[in-house]
């Protein structure tokens, strides 16, 4: 037996548009394409289809779905990316219930005709860099950060902001005196910007991981270099090239003398 597009899609629930597009990306083909130029489909198309529906109704994207369904007839990929896509859905659903305790918080203060603490408000907004946190350091380490700066003040966080904004300007101010990388000035400022760094929960830093602390801060000189974003927060590009270059020296001294 065989089915065309539309009549597999009545059956499966789904649409013709979603089959001719699963076809074209090479996730579900047909058995045949006659010459009138329709698709049809056969019983193992219609099996690998309902793995497909099952997959995509778990949230997995397409490519993923693709890659275990290609991989292993025995399922055991398919359980591996499950488990994956598991994890995956568990830190989604711990950052939407952060976001939901903030916007709870709000609503319940302004019921009460009161000012909701501002930590509170912003608690699951300003975590921008969690997905790139947890793949580089692990959850723990975002975990530990993210609570440090939450448990902080609305005072004693824009005190910290203001710190760091004056660390950055300092790399700029050296810039702008023509200082080079190597210079004292600049390796004493780099100095600096590392014990900054130590202040930071869920850093190696601040853990006092030697050899991973080297592996973070040359990965953010590289950062600091490549990034548009990370020119505009030091206020010119050539800061920003001045402060990775003096890092990577700073911390090849460092390992050099295996301080």
């Amino acid at each position: 037996m065989e089915w065309t597009v539309q009549e597999l899609a009545e059956r499966a629930g789904t649409s013709g548009r979603a089959l001719r597009h699963y076809h074209q990306i090479g996730l579900l083909e047909p058995d045949r394409v006659g010459t009138n130029g329709y698709r049809y489909y056969g019983p193992a198309a219609v099996a690998r289809l309902q793995r497909i529906l099952l997959l995509r109704d778990t949230g997995m994207p397409l490519a993923d779905i693709a890659e275990v369904l290609d991989a292993s007839a025995t399922g055991e990929a398919e359980q591996q990316a499950l488990t994956a896509h598991l994890a995956h859905l568990a830190e989604e659903r711990e950052a939407l219930d952060r976001r939901m305790r903030a916007v709870e918080h709000t609503l319940s203060m302004r019921r009460q005709g009161l000012e909701p603490r501002m930590d509170v408000m912003l608690e699951g907004f300003n975590d921008r860099y969690e997905a790139e946190v947890v793949e580089q350091w692990g959850r723990e380490a975002f975990d530990d950060s993210n609570d440090w700066w939450h448990g902080k003040t609305v005072q004693q966080q824009k005190q910290w902001k203001s710190n760091a904004e004056a660390l950055l300007r300092r790399w700029r101010e050296l810039e702008e005196d023509g200082r080079e990388p190597g210079s004292q000035a600049a390796q004493d400022h780099a100095a600096a910007h590392m014990r900054w760094f130590t202040e930071i929960p869920g850093t190696p830093t601040h853990a006092g991981d030697r050899s991973r602390s080297i592996g973070m801060v040359l990965g953010l000189a590289d950062q600091y270099e490549a990034s548009p974003e990370f020119h505009v927060a030091f206020g010119t590009q050539g800061a920003a090239r001045l402060a990775a270059e003096a890092l990577r020296i700073h911390v090849a001294q460092l390992d050099a003398s295996g301080d």
